[in-house]
């Protein structure tokens, strides 16, 4: 063989080798990342051609797949999509998945490993793979009922059981129908996305967990009593409650609602303080503290800390080494202190559970096709926020401020509520949020629950806690009470 000819039989071998080494690494090596490309249709065929497991609320499904003819095989149905779209999220073949339908996918899909044998049975069987059903820990009346007081107000309600951390409900306005992402027409489906996020008011937005995060305002008055009574004060330990607060190094001041005298002489107790939620009383508390105790207390409440319920939470936020004046403007709720409406209800969870916060979960169990469950939820201790008596003594305080302070439209006759308002200022020129956090009953707590209404609402200007959010919670836990007396809670 002549030399040009061996060279070329070389560059031939190298460039089959090289054909076949590239066809190796797509089979093998880059089948999954293939396999998990959003382009790759034949996936998207693969994975729709199998039944996909329900969601369930007490007992129904809420979520479902219906066989079509078409070469998906099967519809995502969506039932009373709008009311439970903040858990379930959607399924879509043109934007992928989120909320439940994300996070549980395996366990929908069938592909997860906790069901490896019912994949073998079926193939024995000589059955098409099947996935589980995720059944979630909400209550379908409770989720009604909060979504109904809430309405069109933008804003959100998450209610927990404070014994085990159930989510009973989690509810999110506006809101949205994932029916109108789940069809096959994706023209039809790429403009109901393009109008969702049109929308100024973000109805993709799951507030009460995610997206933005809020100043909790008074609300936080409970961290700060919380650390206050495990540094050693009492409910009738007496604060310094000027009507205006100078701030150190500052020319800025401190005020309480409306320009309200909190005491005629400048002095009241610590209980007194917080069923009238007295501002500058729990500033000037708040300084004497330090940032240091209150960064460590919120911290045991679980802020800034990941947490997946499973779904994903924003972690809420705490400044970074605020000097005395931004710390007494913190020790209110407001400069740079950011809550989600579940980190309030976790706040209100452990107070009612004698200082125990229990970690939130929204699934309960999962079962396989053919009813056997694969896995079941376990109540799991998450922190030790305060003693069992500091929780005794922030409830008792709690109780005044339903009963004849500030949270008064919260009562329900003949059941002791323990709750707290906040009206917190959003920093920008807009009405200010109106916040309820609490539980009930205070001796017994079958349900803890947070309130936020963004910008006050129908009210407007003149929302306060009390006045827009405590009338919601209060609708809410009455509720959660009859259920609870039926034993259907």
């Amino acid at each position: 063989m002549n030399e040009p000819a061996r060279r070329l039989s070389v560059v031939v071998l190298i460039l089959f080798l090289a054909l076949m080494g590239a066809a190796s690494f797509i089979q093998v090596l880059g089948a999954e990342d293939l396999n998990q490309d959003p382009r790759n249709v034949r996936t998207l065929y693969r994975e729709y051609g199998n039944f996909r497991g329900p969601i369930v609320v007490d007992g129904e499904a809420v979520v479902w797949s219906e066989p079509v003819d078409d070469p998906f095989n099967y519809q995502r149905s969506y039932t009373q999509g709008e009311l439970y779209a903040a858990a379930t999220g959607f399924y879509s073949i043109v934007y992928g998945r989120s909320g439940l339908e994300q996070t549980e996918n395996a366990l929908l899909n069938g592909s997860a490993d906790a069901l490896f044998w019912t994949r073998v049975g079926n193939l024995f069987a000589g059955e098409q793979q099947q996935g589980a059903s995720v059944e979630t820990t909400l209550s379908s009346e409770l989720q009604q009922v909060a979504a109904e007081s809430l309405g069109d107000q933008e804003g959100a309600v998450v209610a927990l059981d404070p014994a085990t951390g159930e989510v009973l409900a989690m509810v999110t306005s506006p809101t949205y129908d994932p029916a109108l992402l789940a069809g096959h027409d994706t023209s039809t489906v790429n403009e109901n996305y393009a109008e969702l996020l049109a929308r100024e008011d973000g109805p993709l937005i799951n507030r009460a967990i995610a997206g933005d995060t809020y100043p909790p305002g008074s609300t936080f008055k409970l961290v700060v009593a919380a650390a206050a009574l495990e540094g050693g004060y009492t409910p009738d330990t007496e604060l310094y409650a000027p009507q205006e607060l100078g701030l150190p190094n500052s020319s800025a001041t401190i005020g309480n609602y409306g320009g309200a005298e909190c005491a005629a002489d400048e002095r009241l107790p610590l209980a007194d303080a917080l069923r009238i939620s007295c501002n500058t009383a729990f500033a000037d508390l708040g300084m004497s503290l330090g940032w240091g105790v209150l960064e460590r207390k919120a911290r045991d409440f679980g802020w800034e800390e990941p947490l997946e319920i499973p779904l994903p939470v924003t972690a809420s936020r705490l400044p970074e080494s605020p000097d005395e004046a931004q710390t007494a403007m913190s020790a209110i709720g407001q400069y740079e202190v950011r809550s989600t409406p579940l980190q309030m209800a976790m706040v209100a969870s452990a107070i009612a559970n004698d200082g125990v916060l229990m970690r939130p979960y929204l699934v309960d169990s999962v079962r396989a096709s053919d009813l056997t469950v694969v896995s079941d939820t376990e109540p799991e201790e998450y922190r030790q926020s305060m003693s069992p008596e500091d929780a005794s003594d922030l409830t008792q305080m709690m109780v005044s401020t339903v009963a004849d302070g500030t949270g008064q439209a919260a009562r329900i006759n003949g059941v002791e509520v323990a709750g707290k308002t906040g009206t917190s200022e959003t920093g920008r020129d807009t009405p200010p949020h109106a916040w309820f956090v609490g539980f009930a009953p205070a001796e017994d707590p079958a349900i803890a629950i947070a309130v936020i209404v963004e910008e006050g609402g129908a009210t407007g200007s003149g929302a306060t806690g009390g006045t827009v959010a405590a009338p919601i919670a209060r609708t809410v836990m009455e509720r959660a009470l009859s259920l609870d007396a039926e034993g259907d809670l």
